[in-house]
């Protein structure tokens, strides 16, 4: 699967760096060494802004530039409503980062679909070039017909390696000294550290991406320091190993067993539905117990900070071929439902003439 680990890494920070914040309601902004983030909500998105300067990017091993987590349940609930306004805040979103690299109004653009149409989860690339406004073409042969407010518009899947048997970032770069787009908007599904982000998230930065990074396969960078033009990615994580999930459990579990012993001896707990099994739950940080309380659970695995715990995980499962890549038993409509937002986000993006609330019209399904 066409994925990134890297790239997951960096949205990943800006995450880490929110659950850090103690009091977030109190203070959406913070900043260290080089590395600023912040917070705000969209209805109910929660955007999650992240900017690495140089100094920052030496600090933590990641490339400077702008980073954005947009996160929602709209395509979990698969909420009609919810979406419309997640393609909406997706298009802002993207305006804001053309913007800020320096993209003009009048730039051509190429959307590059990543992936592989034929496996499920990575097919969110593909599906999105299908769902586009394409109108290079036009501008070519039939100018008089393209009315004011669009921009020309190329788009191209280019398949993965195991596929063609052509390097993804030499494919795209042939393509780009072909038709000379001023910048490129990537479009991929990634593997996400984290089983809360899976279908929850979209991922945008102006840094570039490495397609196959994420399952072990690291290709060339698709970015601006390769082909010498500005290159947007989009990020959804949609799958996710087993070291993660085991993780994540292990993690649950000491967070269940913090709730109840900060709850014990509550008299309200006494009248809670505490046994419905369908009863959903909120497990956060502050729920983690203290080293003692893990240790009297876990054992010497109670003592493990995440890396070190992750770490362990990954050299038990790896050898016995078990460190499995995992994704959602819906994950047909969530990837096309995911496709249908991001197109909608992008058609509205780049064409001014596209309004936000009618760019799902546009796509064709």
């Amino acid at each position: 699967m066409a994925e990134h680990e890297e790239y997951s890494v960096r949205t990943d920070l800006a995450l880490e760096a929110q659950e850090m914040n103690a009091h977030p309601e109190e203070d959406k902004s913070q900043s260290d060494d080089g590395v600023t983030v912040n917070e705000e909500k969209f209805e109910d998105i929660t955007l999650t802004y992240v900017k690495v300067d140089e100094a920052g990017a030496e600090r933590i091993g990641k490339k400077p530039g702008n980073y954005i987590t947009l996160e929602s349940l709209a395509i979990r609930k698969q909420d009609t409503d919810m979406q419309v306004r997640l393609a909406t805040c997706l298009s802002r979103q993207l305006q804001k980062l053309m913007e800020a690299v320096g993209i003009k109004e009048s730039d051509r653009c190429l959307i590059v679909g990543l992936g592989n149409h034929n496996v499920t989860p990575d097919a969110i690339g593909p599906l999105v070039t299908n769902e586009v406004v394409v109108t290079s073409h036009l501008f070519e042969l039939q100018p008089e017909t393209v009315s004011e407010g669009y921009r020309p518009v190329s788009a191209v899947t280019p398949g993965v390696m195991g596929v063609t048997g052509i390097e993804t970032s030499d494919m795209i770069h042939g393509i780009i000294h072909e038709i000379n787009p001023d910048f490129v908007i990537a479009v991929d599904a990634l593997a996400s550290r984290s089983i809360n982000r899976i279908n929850a998230t979209i991922q945008i930065s102006d840094t570039g991406i490495h397609p196959g990074s994420g399952v072990g396969n690291k290709r060339k960078e698709i970015s601006r320091e390769t082909y010498g033009i500005p290159v947007i990615s989009i990020g959804v994580p949609t799958v996710v190993d087993a070291v993660t999930i085991t993780n994540d459990s292990i993690d649950y579990i000491l967070k269940h067993f913090g709730r109840e012993w900060q709850e014990k001896d509550r008299p309200s707990n006494a009248l809670s539905p505490s046994l419905n099994p369908f009863e959903r739950k909120t497990l956060t940080e502050e729920d983690l117990p203290g080293e003692q309380e893990r240790k009297a659970v876990l054992g010497m695995l109670g003592e493990l900070g995440t890396e070190e715990k992750k770490q362990l995980i990954k050299e038990v499962l790896t050898p016995l071929g078990h460190n499995l890549m995992v994704t959602p038993k819906e994950v047909d409509a969530f990837v096309h439902d995911m496709a249908n937002v991001i197109a909608s986000g992008i058609n509205s993006a780049l064409h001014e003439e596209i309004e936000e609330g009618e760019a799902s019209s546009y796509t064709k399904f």
